[in-house]
């Protein structure tokens, strides 16, 4: 079996783990978790631009 099929997600997949996370955080706290997010992957790519440039 490829790693690639067994890793992809479907549909159905994605709406299962949204059902679960508004029934642990409730709808009101998504948007707060969502910004926590988009901000810690911004902050990674930050970081991995910095290490990419040449220090002299």
């Amino acid at each position: 079996m490829n790693t690639l099929t067994m890793l992809s997600l479907s549909w159905q997949h994605i709406l299962i783990v949204v059902l679960i996370l508004v029934l642990l955080f409730g709808g009101k706290k998504i948007p707060e978790l969502m910004r926590g997010v988009g901000s810690g992957i911004k902050e990674f790519k930050d970081a991995v631009k910095e290490e990419d440039k040449p220090s002299f």
